[in-house]
């Protein structure tokens, strides 16, 4: 659909030069000389590439529809992970690397959110936290819990955060999937 250049808005997705892109920021500019024209900064769908980009109000450009499906992780299958779409119980394979950083964080049966364009996955959105256990870590020393310090721990799936010194080994907690961080104790 095409639309002109002064209604772009931050999360829109364009296709521009060949790419898809997701809109992050837009800032509408009216110079003394010359016409208005809208200051968007996009990313690409795939990939981390960045840039700005100007569009008179005049120009047009290709906004995208995504369809976006929830899906069900099943289980990992060497180089690929295989999800079950939820309604049509269709099952699609997905390499690791496409999934990127993320792959840690599935646990089976967890649902995530695929989003396809022309019928081609483009991304795959976990939810934003995750509980996991925490299988090792340094013992709790007394009177260190008041202490603003962090210490390194375990996480069940071999990833290494960084916890508050009251957390031990067998205590789940909350992670942050962005960013692998930790966010709090969870409480059952």
């Amino acid at each position: 659909m095409k639309i002109n250049g002064n209604t772009i808005r931050p999360g829109n997705v364009l296709e521009f030069e060949g790419k898809l892109w997701v809109v992050l920021k837009t800032q509408h500019t009216q110079p003394g000389k010359g016409g208005a024209y809208m200051q968007v900064e996009m990313k690409t769908l795939v990939g981390s590439t960045k840039t700005n980009v100007r569009f008179r109000s005049a120009e047009t450009v290709e906004r995208v529809f995504l369809d976006e499906l929830p899906y069900q992780y099943l289980y990992e299958d060497g180089d690929d992970v295989v999800f079950m779409d939820q309604q049509t119980y269709e099952q699609i394979t997905l390499s690791k690397d496409f999934i990127g950083d993320a792959v840690h964080f599935l646990k089976e049966g967890m649902i995530v959110d695929v989003s396809s364009y022309e019928g081609k996955p483009i991304t795959v959105s976990l939810p934003d936290t995750v509980v996991m256990e925490i299988v090792e870590a340094d013992p709790v020393v007394k009177g260190q819990t008041a202490s603003s310090s962090f210490k390194p721990a375990v996480l069940e799936n071999g990833l290494k955060i960084m916890v508050p010194p009251h957390i031990e080994a067998g205590i789940r907690v909350v992670v942050n999937t962005a960013d692998g961080t930790y966010v709090e104790r969870f409480k059952d």
